[in-house]
């Protein structure tokens, strides 16, 4: 069960940011040392967090990082030090992963459109599954394996349909979410050829249902649908059922209205199905795999910028950062308010914001797009230029899922604190690298 200090954690009260202190250090000392902007996280509330989930799950099942959340390979490499295991969707990610000094046995290959070198990649690395996503998938990775001489380990990926009884695991609001796996035909089929097949090692079927999910009995029904597909599919196929992979989904409150995931009431649901399964011959000894990323990360993340400019337009203040969408896309990728606070004030003793008058300020980046905000109708008092501001949950879906090289902007440097040190984990690049990596090969000026 969870301890107190990890209540804290997952109840949402407990973040990167305490009384002006960002992972225990004094933001300014930080952006001294290191520039702004820059990205700073906390290894500690990351282990907590992984500790807090590991404590309420069954002993059947099992954690991979979803690399794809933060892949910095300071933050994957502390993840795998902690026994968690790896969910990668590329040849770069399972390479990050094998850098990270997680073990091939303990990492599953997923995502849509994996090329043949990425199928070969995985195969010579002999990982734990490698998620099919298609027909015309099963047919390349087979014969892949074929010419590997030996039997590949897969998950074949359902679709999640869009059903009534499925309404509160569904993907809300995601156009996308059609692109993955496999229908309910295909998904039969291609657990047939598999199970037929000398070259393929069929384990079970993998499912996502839902993103930053904070209701806990959706979690858990969903582990029960896939369950009951799993045992379906492995039936009609004919071969003996031994992982299924439920994805990931584990939500963060990103408001402050926003109610944290109950993780208690996760773990008594989650104990409950198990203990059903352990007398039944079929899933006696199956494996479940979930995929967190923003849980064991987000609350853990921050985005530290520094206020270059204000103003007041329309009799609204605005505030220019020298940090922006370039860096930290998410706000205006998916529509995702984050928390933003004026680290002067904070520092000033006033945090609770009675000591200054609060208005809503519009927190902006410098770059030339109207897309380019951060935060609107933020209640802080006026910034001023000089004034440090950070964003938080920012530890997944930052940096690596930005734009970097739109204006040429330096990019931002990643700071890890362990036990209150800080160390650089990722260089700052200014643009001249990436002019330096370039060529004008018609040009007949010289340098």
């Amino acid at each position: 069960m969870t301890t107190a200090a990890d209540a804290e954690v997952v109840d949402g009260s407990s973040r990167i940011l305490h009384h002006g202190l960002l992972a225990t250090l004094d933001p300014e000392e930080l952006a001294a040392t290191y520039g702004t902007p820059l990205y700073v996280y906390d290894l500690g509330l990351v282990e907590r967090q992984v500790r807090a989930l590991a404590a309420i799950l069954p002993a059947a099942f099992d954690l991979a990082y979803a690399v794809k959340a933060n892949p910095s390979l300071a933050v994957v490499s502390f993840v795998g030090e902690l026994g968690v295991g790896a969910d990668v969707a590329s040849a770069g990610e399972l390479e990050t992963a094998r850098r990270a000094g997680i073990e091939a046995h303990r990492i599953v290959v997923t995502g849509p459109g994996k090329r043949d070198a990425e199928l070969r990649s995985a195969v010579q690395a002999g990982v734990r599954a490698i998620t099919v996503e298609s027909v015309g998938e099963l047919e390349r990775l087979e014969r892949i394996a074929a010419a590997a001489g030996r039997p590949v380990p897969i998950l074949l990926r359902a679709n999640v349909p869009s059903t009534a009884h499925l309404e509160r695991v569904r993907i809300i609001g995601d156009e996308g979410a059609g692109k993955f796996g496999m229908d309910s035909d295909d998904l039969r089929r291609t657990a047939r050829v598999a199970a037929a097949s000398p070259h393929l090692e069929p384990l079970g079927i993998h499912a996502f249902g839902a993103s930053n999910l904070l209701d806990a009995d959706a979690l858990a029904d969903h582990v029960v649908w896939t369950m009951d597909l799993a045992r379906e599919v492995a039936a009609d196929a004919g071969f003996r059922l031994r992982l299924i992979d439920v994805g990931g989904g584990l939500g963060i409150p990103y408001r402050a209205d926003e109610r944290p995931l109950d993780l208690e009431r996760l773990g008594r649901r989650l104990a409950k199905i198990a203990e059903g399964w352990e007398t039944d011959p079929v899933c006696g000894d199956v494996r479940v795999l979930i995929e967190p990323g923003r849980f064991l990360v987000g609350p853990a993340g921050a985005y530290l910028c520094r206020v270059v400019d204000t103003k007041t337009v329309d009799g609204s203040t605005v505030a220019i950062l020298d940090g922006g969408i370039h860096h930290f896309l998410r706000p205006a990728l998916v529509g995702q308010a984050h928390r933003v606070e004026l680290l002067a004030r904070i520092a000033a003793g006033d945090v609770t914001g009675t000591a200054t008058t609060d208005r809503p300020v519009t927190i902006a980046g410098p770059l030339c797009t109207g897309l380019d905000i951060l935060a609107t109708r933020v209640a802080m008092p006026a910034p001023t230029p000089g004034d440090l501001v950070v964003v938080l949950d920012a530890g997944a879906y930052g940096f690596t899922e930005s734009m970097p090289l739109f204006l040429s902007h330096p990019t931002p440097p990643e700071i890890a604190v362990l036990d209150g040190r800080a160390a650089l984990v990722r260089l700052r690049i200014e643009p001249t690298v990436w002019l330096d990596w370039q060529s004008v090969p018609w040009s007949t000026t010289t340098a």
